[in-house]
């Protein structure tokens, strides 16, 4: 086997496989625009709830008394 058929092999794995739901919903655009950016409203939602997560994770930081720093803070 030679490098140029192992890379065809991995090209021939994603067209022809890994593809197939993704072709699917390049379909399906034709007939409903919302329906086939599905996922991406997904990705859009996981990361919009963990931006939100991380602001109030930021907040409770910000807001906590309690000493962080692991070197003496007075010289």
């Amino acid at each position: 086997m030679t490098w140029k058929g192992f890379w065809e092999g991995i090209a021939s794995l994603f067209e022809d496989f890994l593809f197939i739901p993704y072709d699917k919903l390049m379909k399906l655009e034709l007939d409903n625009w919302w329906l086939a950016n599905i996922v991406s409203w997904i990705f859009l939602a996981i990361g919009a709830i963990a931006f939100i997560y991380w602001l109030g994770k930021l907040k409770q930081f910000n807001e906590s008394t309690e000493s962080t720093y692991t070197f003496d803070e007075t010289p």
